[in-house]
């Protein structure tokens, strides 16, 4: 899990958009903090700090501590909002944490040992179908990323997730099959989609969806 982070917030009474809009001029962001079994707490944070947090990488997965008024509350950044045009922060919404808390996070795979994967020497294409893998695991406990050792990979394999070894209380939120991370496509054959390369793990779901497609086609030609 990546380092943790403090943000000094101050607590704020007034809600609304003008209120909202009068924080923002003085160079601060509206947030609010919610979840385990207490009131949401509306406060105001200072827009550079959570700018660079958020440009530090991991924000989302990473366990902070907010301070307000002395009380620190230590919280997950579950969602925040940007500025279409100037692409700064408007909002953020923190979940509090406590030590029963289980939380839903994205997970960035990183993948080891491109430069010796026999594969990719033979002129394979790696082919990423996942660059995160979304996972069920405790709040104090959020792995940074996971790590996808190519050292063995041939031109041809599919890389599963049971290739990578997950901490423990982690779970994947997909259950129901060994689902593909990446594959070595063979040289000259194209980059596989997600779809294709899915296709190859799941061929059930490839025919539900096409099934699905004739009966669309059938209904627009009654």
């Amino acid at each position: 899990m990546s380092d943790s982070y403090v943000l000094t917030a101050e607590a704020r009474d007034r809600v609304g958009k003008g209120s909202a809009r009068a924080i923002r001029r003085q160079g601060k962001i509206p947030a609010v903090i919610y979840g385990d079994s207490k009131p949401p707490m509306t406060v105001t944070l200072p827009r550079k700090d959570v700018f660079m947090h958020m440009q530090a990488g991991g924000f989302m997965t990473t366990v902070g501590e907010i301070d307000v008024d002395g009380t620190r509350h230590k919280v997950l950044a579950k969602d925040y909002q940007l500025d279409p045009v100037k692409d700064v922060v408007l909002h953020v919404d923190f979940l509090r944490i406590s030590a029963k808390t289980t939380v839903t996070v994205n997970i960035p795979v990183h993948f080891e040992n491109e430069d010796i994967c026999p594969g990719i020497k033979q002129g394979g294409v790696l082919n990423i179908v996942r660059h995160d893998v979304e996972v069920n695991c405790p709040a104090d406990s959020i792995p940074e990323a996971f790590t996808l050792d190519l050292a063995t990979a041939e031109v041809g394999d599919a890389l599963k997730i049971s290739s990578i070894t997950l901490p423990k209380g982690v779970e994947p939120t997909i259950t129901d099959r060994d689902f593909t991370i990446a594959t070595i496509a063979a040289p000259g054959g194209g980059v596989q989609d997600d779809d294709e390369a899915e296709a190859e793990v799941a061929p059930d779901e490839v025919e539900a969806t096409e099934q699905k497609a004739e009966g669309e086609e059938d209904k627009g030609e009654e």
